[in-house]
């Protein structure tokens, strides 16, 4: 817990929150937890328990059915999903330059910017081919150095690893702890016991919902 004579510049925080979908079963309950900078939390569980779910709401796509989800400083919230898409003529690094573009970076500037993320991800040799000649794993790796390339406030992933080897994982998991470093709050949805070691706490919504644990 953050000390309240030193709050962090960003926080999210969930006080008793609790949802499910009409006509179904609770998915969870009275959960809370503190997201701040600099720490990686993942969310796990078995599938249909709700981890999507919980990344909706806190991207504020959704409201809880019950209890409350605030944010205080967070200007931008990325959300990476499972599953990749992108526009399929656009080249590997048109879809990392984009953003970029979009926040008014020259061209030239946007382009060294997104071919330097892409090597952090061992994406370089791809920069020049079209999306829809890339394999998921490769396009899984693509969007999230499109989302690091923005510095989100928040970043919301799902389930990261799940189309990728044991070494592009590991890349991965690294990456997020280096945006994490950076000064953004991390949120991750995952099956993958690496990926949640790498994890400084854990939300485990089938067997602990509500409680926060310590990480490995």
């Amino acid at each position: 817990m953050e000390s309240s004579a030193n709050p962090p510049d960003r926080l999210v925080t969930l006080d008793g929150v609790g949802h499910w979908f009409p006509g179904t079963a609770v998915l969870f309950d009275d959960l809370c937890a503190s997201f701040s900078p600099g720490r990686i939390t993942g969310v796990c569980g078995p599938s249909g328990c709700g981890k999507s779910t919980l990344l909706t709401l806190i991207a504020g796509w959704e409201r809880p059915r019950r209890g409350t989800i605030t944010k205080i400083g967070v200007l931008s919230v990325v959300w990476v999903f499972q599953n990749p898409h992108g526009v399929a003529r656009r080249t590997a690094l048109d879809h990392v330059a984009f953003p970029l573009l979009a926040q008014g970076e020259s061209r030239r500037e946007a382009s060294e910017i997104a071919l330097d993320i892409m090597c952090r991800f061992g994406l370089e040799e791809i920069a020049d081919r079209p999306f829809s000649t890339i394999s998921g794993g490769e396009a899984q790796r693509l969007l999230l150095a499109r989302a690091l390339a923005v510095d989100p406030d928040v970043l919301l992933v799902d389930e990261p690893t799940a189309q990728l080897d044991r070494q592009s994982a590991v890349t991965v998991n690294e990456n997020l702890g280096l945006v994490a470093s950076g000064g953004a709050i991390v949120i991750v949805a995952t099956h993958d016991p690496a990926t949640q070691a790498a994890c400084d706490a854990i939300i485990d919504l089938g067997a602990n919902a509500g409680r926060v644990g310590g990480g490995s």
